[in-house]
């Protein structure tokens, strides 16, 4: 299957997620379901924006009290008259302008200073009006979007909850501490899993214990296809099984349990052994290369574009970006090629083969370079953070 149509395929497999009501400590990184929607005007009466003086009319001004921070009756002011406030603190009714504190001569009650109309006023609505739209439905919820709901005075959002994404690690030869040896290989995609779940919106699950953490299993068909059963996570990553050698079971896995196939192997080099299947009660299951980087690769074609969708997202379009110096074409399969990008374009790093991830580690992102019979000399770009896009 050619990469793009894989990729589209993953993005329209996967069910976008319920919406549900969140408190906003627990909505990060979520989408928001509905609308944002200012319940009230912000700020709800004029506020001084500066430490100084509110005044009327025009100076020198006689001083009159301090407007607190917190006070709910400022007062009003005369013409002529002015008094102490602080950032944030309502102002007098009458205020025509503040006179910030560095600006200020103060003579015993007598005060001096520049005034324009309106000058470090933040006035009443000055950031949105009761009703207002502020966002819409679909925006991925940070750090920003959570501020803002909580000065607009809301507790809650209605959200797209981020899926979760159980892992599974599969391979008798496979150490997990330590360097490789004869007849044994250090586990390099476990490590990179949990992070590349979570900077792709998800959340990683507990598979069979009771921590969230990457989960190992032997090469056995019996032990996968209990851990599959089990999981209840909408998309399960399996790696090391994709293939079609003597202990690659999850094809066999996914048969015994019903699964319906949505990719079976991409023209892609490096990962075209990836698959997707679909269970039964619509969780999707990732099949993952056995090699560190077409694993990688793998989860950046197929796992994203699926919690894409779960994320209630479109599917990304992928930039283009100009290859001076050029870089071969495979002739009937897509290249996934780490890297550089300069103020003249794309520059291939090499250390890109299957088992490699020097060439990933050390690439701002990989070069989607479309078949063909000779060199390319343009190319798409795929972040290799799913986090970007």
């Amino acid at each position: 299957m050619a990469w793009d149509l894989a990729r589209v395929l993953a993005h329209a497999a996967a069910r976008p997620g319920k919406v549900v009501s969140r408190g906003l400590a627990e909505a990060d990184g979520c989408v928001l379901g509905t609308p944002l929607v200012s319940p009230g005007a912000v700020p709800p009466v004029d506020r001084a924006a500066m430490d100084g003086y509110a005044v009327r009319g025009a100076g020198p001004w006689r001083l009159n009290g301090h407007v607190e921070a917190g006070a709910a009756d400022p007062g009003t002011l005369a013409d002529g008259q002015a008094t102490g406030i602080v950032t944030g603190a309502a102002l007098p009714t009458g205020t025509t302008s503040v006179v910030r504190s560095e600006d200020a001569v103060v003579t015993g009650d007598r005060l001096e200073g520049p005034a324009e109309d309106g000058r470090h006023i933040r006035r009443a609505g000055e950031e949105c009006r009761p009703g207002e739209q502020l966002l819409p439905a679909g925006v991925v919820i940070g750090p920003a979007v959570l501020g803002l709901a909580a000065t607009v005075g809301l507790n809650r959002l209605t959200v797209i909850p981020q899926p979760t994404v159980a892992a599974l690690v599969t391979g008798d030869e496979l150490v997990h501490r330590g360097p490789s040896g004869p007849g044994r290989v250090r586990d390099a995609i476990g490590p990179m899993l949990p992070g590349l779940v979570t900077r792709a919106g998800a959340r990683l699950v507990a598979s069979g214990s009771s921590t969230p953490s990457v989960r190992h299993l032997p090469d056995s068909l019996d032990e996968l296809t209990n851990a599959l059963s089990e999981t209840r996570a909408d998309l399960t990553l399996v790696s090391g099984s994709s293939a079609s050698g003597p202990a690659d079971h999850l094809r066999a896995a996914l048969t015994s349990l019903g699964a319906e196939i949505v990719v079976d192997g991409v023209a892609c080099r490096p990962g075209h052994p990836q698959a997707l299947a679909r269970l039964s009660d619509g969780r999707l299951v990732l099949g993952l290369p056995g090699n560190p980087f077409a694993a990688l690769v793998a989860f950046l074609t197929l796992g994203v574009a699926a919690i894409t969708r779960m994320r209630g997202l479109r599917l990304p379009e992928l930039g283009h970006i100009a290859v001076p110096g050029g870089v071969s074409c495979h002739p009937t399969s897509t290249r996934l090629v780490p890297v550089r990008l300069t103020a003249h374009g794309a520059v291939p790093i090499g250390h890109g083969g299957s088992a490699m991830l020097r060439g990933p580690a050390v690439a701002d992102a990989l070069a989607v370079v479309a078949p063909g019979p000779a060199e390319a000399i343009a190319a798409r770009l795929l972040p290799l953070d799913p986090g970007i896009t």
